[in-house]
């Protein structure tokens, strides 16, 4: 039997009257080249979620099509908003009206201790996403970025020392896709807002001055979510933005949170 005899499952009439929001494939694994800030690129190991939204006339959509896509697309040098074009693929192969893609994967920015400035490899977990329907495009940029915090009330009622805590930031922003967020910068961004930064390798001297940073800057999950706010709020490229603190208490067994999403006209 020929490729053009086979029959096209998919394409089959349906006769429900319901039409799918998003079908679609996810933790595809994929390799995708990242461009770097004054940097060569990066290549990373990324999961993808792909979806079309499909119209109530069909049974089923091409999932092998989104396969093909992206193996298409993890040969390019990405910026993230570079996934337009991957989307606007997905809409004319897959005969869609809307697309959604999301990749995630880990990406790693040297760092120098503090005062050795010993150089290390620091992981982060970062996204690309987009939305393309039939008049917009939108895209978002997220980071989730570790700090330390050092609890102000302790500090305060302590007679010596104060506990501190692992504090998770995550960031999603949405900006205009003619213009570039780095991730480096975005990661800095965030960094600087807590207690102190967290890094991969210190020796002694790094390890004093930190623990000692810490204790100088306490700061609440409230303190650490509106200084990010505040700094996000300063980029004039941002559309829209939603920031999650979580704080793993290191004397309760349970985190500290703290949310924020803002659309900026």
């Amino acid at each position: 039997m020929t490729h053009s005899e086979l029959k096209d499952i998919q394409n089959s009439k349906d006769d429900r009257g319901i039409d799918i929001q998003s079908v679609g494939v996810r933790d595809v694994e994929v390799p995708l080249i990242i461009q770097r800030k004054n940097d060569k690129e990066q290549v990373v190991s990324a999961k993808a979620k792909m979806s079309v939204s499909l119209p109530k006339e069909y049974r089923g959509t091409h999932m092998s099509r989104f396969i093909e896509i992206l193996c298409e697309w993890g040969q390019k040098n990405l910026l993230g908003v570079d996934i337009e074009g991957c989307l606007q693929e997905m809409k004319t192969r897959l005969e869609a009206k809307k697309a959604k893609v999301k990749f995630e994967f880990k990406y790693f920015i040297e760092k120098q201790a503090p005062l050795s400035k010993l150089s290390s490899q620091m992981g982060y977990k970062c996204s690309f996403e987009g939305v393309l329907d039939e008049q917009d495009y939108k895209f978002i940029l997220g980071v989730s970025v570790p700090v330390t915090t050092l609890c102000p009330c302790s500090k305060e009622i302590s007679d010596y020392g104060a506990h501190n805590q692992r504090t998770i930031v995550k960031a999603r922003i949405s900006y205009d896709p003619h213009t570039i967020i780095w991730l480096e910068d975005l990661i800095k961004l965030i960094e600087k807002c807590g207690s102190s930064p967290i890094y991969p390798l210190l020796k002694r001297e790094d390890e004093k001055f930190v623990t000692e940073q810490a204790y100088n800057n306490p700061k609440f999950v409230e303190d650490i979510l509106r200084d990010v706010i505040s700094e996000i709020r300063k980029l004039p490229e941002v559309t829209w933005f939603e920031v999650d603190c979580e704080a793993h208490e290191s004397i309760h067994n349970h985190s500290a949170w703290a949310h924020h999403e803002e659309t900026i006209n």
